[in-house]
């Protein structure tokens, strides 16, 4: 091997060693943060479609089961970090969940839902906060939530802190696609990318 392949080889040596033993980098909040990729499932339920990271409801019902999400595996405790951005590609409808955590309790179910108004308002479903506005059809929206179970629940949209409620202990899990609310209906289309997790 010649001196100029050796140098290259050790620097790229080093530099693959340095990227491993570094922290991992959440987009908010100070670390350190552990990144992870947990397993998730496909929910499809009445006219709801999922391809890949596009989430579609193609119906106008305004009643029943409407969804297309991925439901991630259940957490107990810490702090996690969800991370994703999304691109409404079409919105005939209005009221549509776009992201979700979930309580894993017997008995529990939505904690905190984000869903989208015709219009582009970002609000949460539960308490009808308003959260940011401009999610408009063709946008594309980061959403950053940072849990910290037995505590807080924070949502940050394009980096910003919009949103905090308190939170119990237990079990949790996050969902993301395009699920009709109970006053909400499709179609929809919505397109998800660069989702990442993180804890600590």
């Amino acid at each position: 091997m010649s001196k100029r392949l050796r140098i290259a080889a050790g620097l790229a040596l080093a530099t693959g060693l340095l990227a491993a033993g570094s922290p991992a980098l959440a987009q908010v909040e100070s670390g350190p943060w552990t990144s992870y990729s947990p397993s998730f499932s496909v929910q499809q339920r009445g006219c709801g479609t999922v391809s890949d990271l596009t989430f579609r409801l193609t119906c106008s019902t305004a009643s029943g089961d409407q969804r297309a999400e991925r439901r991630y595996a259940t957490y107990t405790g810490g702090t996690r970090q969800f991370e994703g951005s999304f691109r409404i590609t079409s919105l005939g409808g209005s009221r549509i969940s776009l992201k979700q955590t979930f309580k894993d309790d017997p008995g529990a179910g939505p904690y905190f839902m984000l869903a989208v108004e015709r219009g582009g308002r970002l609000y949460a479903v539960h308490g009808g906060d308003t959260i940011a506005t401009g999610a408009t059809v063709g946008t594309t929206v980061r959403v950053n939530t940072v849990h910290v179970v037995g505590s807080t629940h924070r949502t940050y949209i394009n980096g910003s802190q919009k949103h905090s409620v308190s939170s119990s202990g237990g079990n949790f899990y996050d969902k993301f696609g395009a699920y009709r609310t109970a006053s909400g209906q499709g179609p929809a289309t919505v397109v998800w990318s660069n989702i990442r997790f993180w804890r600590k």
